[in-house]
């Protein structure tokens, strides 16, 4: 994996986590299958689909998902069964680090503050950050539950959190991110974005 380090001087540096940090996102698509099914679906979840809501909070997640499938739900159910797959299949599957970005995270925390900026709540953050050994790391994490409802990713509310809690202007700000949600939101906030390509290819 090649990463797209732009050049400069930046004062503080912020990550997303699953599918930057922590090749998560496979454990996340299938609890939001087998999610989705208790809720009535009845087919597989399109996996495009799943990638392309990557960063966005949960709650969000389950109504777009609903609205493909004509699925009338509770966000909130829907949202604490996924939350509860996601951990329960997570303690059993290990899950590599994205080694180059971890590998970037560890040399430049040893000079700048860094932050996850991340749309899972804080228990799946938790978990997530734990599977990737990351714990001694990030200190900063900033998850949906730190901005007005339905002001998580692509709003650029969750990035702005992070540059104040980093106490850096957020345009002194590199950003890690694989998907489109985050990578808007980061530029919205006036942050430089690194765009991390970890999806598995076809085939």
């Amino acid at each position: 994996m090649h990463l797209d380090i732009p050049p400069g001087e930046f004062d503080a540096y912020i990550f997303d986590l699953d599918g930057t940090l922590v090749d998560t996102m496979p454990v996340h698509y299938l609890a939001w299958d087998l999610a989705m099914r208790d809720f009535g679906l009845r087919e597989t979840l399109d996996e495009d689909l799943f990638y392309s809501l990557g960063g966005v909070p949960t709650h969000r997640v389950a109504q777009i998902i609903a609205e493909r499938y004509g699925l009338t739900i509770d966000a909130n159910e829907v949202m604490h069964r996924k939350e509860t797959l996601f951990k329960e299949h997570l303690a059993t599957t290990k899950v590599p680090v994205i080694g180059p970005v971890v590998d970037f995270a560890r040399r430049v925390a040893a000079t700048h503050p860094v932050a996850i900026v991340t749309g899972g709540g804080p228990d799946v953050a938790g978990a997530g950050i734990a599977a990737g050994g990351l714990q001694d790391l990030f200190k900063i994490v900033v998850t949906p539950e730190d901005v007005p409802p339905g002001r998580g990713k692509p709003a650029p509310d969750m990035f702005l959190v992070a540059a104040a809690r980093l106490n850096v202007d957020p345009t002194r700000c590199l950003v890690f991110e694989d998907a489109a949600p985050g990578i808007a939101a980061a530029r919205a906030a006036g942050m430089s974005v690194v765009v991390v390509d970890s999806r598995p290819s076809a085939g």
